[in-house]
């Protein structure tokens, strides 16, 4: 299983991917906004997308997870 972190606060803007979605290495998960500007959030492993741990329109902080892979 692979943890996947936000690297920065801010709110999620859009969510990209399902649960059971098949990702690729530098797919992008999701999209957080902050401070107006748009940071995708992306994998660095394949896999399936086993759990996402967020809501469009969550606050997430810097190393929270965000979703988890299998």
């Amino acid at each position: 299983m692979t943890e996947v972190k936000a690297n920065m606060a801010g709110s999620v803007w859009k969510i990209v991917v399902t649960e059971g979605d098949q990702v690729t290495s530098g797919q992008d998960l999701l999209i957080l906004e902050s401070m107006k500007m748009e940071i995708p959030i992306a994998t660095d492993d394949e896999g399936t997308v086993k759990e996402l741990k967020v809501q469009e329109g969550d606050f997430v902080n810097e190393g929270d997870v965000v979703a988890i892979l299998e």
